[in-house]
């Protein structure tokens, strides 16, 4: 079984994995052991912060061991993709790939004998939405009815939240001014709006007073934020996004809880204070990137 979208999964599936990493965070001495004798690869092409960690120090604290590798510093980019990973294969009892193009999380799944988790792609971000979930239920005490608002770049993320929303019953409202072109997944938002799970506004404050939790990402794509030669393009999407800033007044009066999947441009898509805000659970969201990999790390892994 692997996780290379969470359109592949059944809603069984992603509430397992959302009780499990429940059950992992509330009793991590029960798991201590679980993965003994085993090893994660982490391959990665982008930078990373929380998919990194949440695999190296999870897969430690399950008892196991975790391999990180860089893409530049690897055969990867010099072989045949399928090759490689079927190679890898042979050495770790899991993976995770952290790629530029979906296509390529599709091949390296489909080469893999052992399974693959997607921890980011220019499509879907599925770990990402799977520790939002966990989230949202520790806040809420529930997932079904739940009304998200998504504020920002229609990308991999507000994608991976579309489709787990299906899965669950958690409405998607994204009020998106620019749509990352190679994000696009019409299939999902008709799926989606079929079901009466998502809709796309342009009336930011109509869909706040109707929402339990407002989310956003970054407006810019963090390996371009202090490129000099996106400067341009760094100016053109402020100037876009910039009456869609989560801020103080914007959300004044409103009872809601504010999420971001980090890292986060304090000033921009959000105004700092609110990372601090009584209704952020940005901080809890982030930690539970680990907890969330720890159970998909049980689940995949057959524990």
């Amino acid at each position: 079984m692997h996780l290379v979208r969470l359109k592949d999964w059944s809603s069984d599936d992603v509430l397992d994995a959302v009780e499990r990493a429940i059950e992992v965070k509330r009793n991590p001495k029960q798991y201590a052991q679980a993965m003994v004798g085993r090893s994660l690869g982490l391959l990665f092409q982008k930078t990373s912060t929380r998919t990194r960690c949440a695999g190296e120090v999870g897969m430690a604290q399950l008892g196991g061991h975790a391999l990180y590798m860089d893409w530049r510093s690897t055969n990867f980019g010099l072989a045949d993709l399928g090759d490689e990973i079927r190679v890898l294969s042979r050495y770790v009892d899991l993976i995770v790939v952290r790629l530029l193009h979906h296509e390529d999380v599709v091949r390296a799944a489909t080469a893999a004998t052992v399974p693959l988790m997607n921890g980011c792609c220019n499509r879907y971000h599925p770990m990402q939405a799977l520790a939002d979930l966990m989230t949202i239920q520790e806040s809420l005490g529930r997932l079904q009815g739940v009304r998200l608002t998504y504020v920002g770049v229609l990308n991999n993320v507000c994608n991976s939240l579309v489709a787990a929303g299906l899965k669950v019953g958690m409405h998607v409202t994204a009020v998106t001014p620019e749509v990352n072109a190679a994000a696009e997944d019409n299939e999902l938002y008709s799926q989606a709006a079929a079901a009466g799970l998502f809709t796309r506004s342009d009336d930011l404050h109509g869909a706040l007073k109707r929402s339990d939790v407002v989310y956003t990402d970054t407006w810019i794509d963090m390996e371009y934020f202090s490129d000099p030669a996106y400067e341009e393009e760094k100016d053109r999407r402020i100037r876009l996004f910039q009456p869609f800033q989560l801020n103080a007044a914007l959300l004044a009066g409103l009872d809601l809880r504010i999420m971001h999947c980090l890292p986060a441009h304090r000033g921009y898509e959000i105004d700092g204070a609110l990372l601090d805000d009584p209704r952020s659970i940005v901080f809890d969201q982030a930690e539970n990137r680990m907890h969330g990999q720890k159970a998909l790390i049980l689940k995949l892994g057959g524990c």
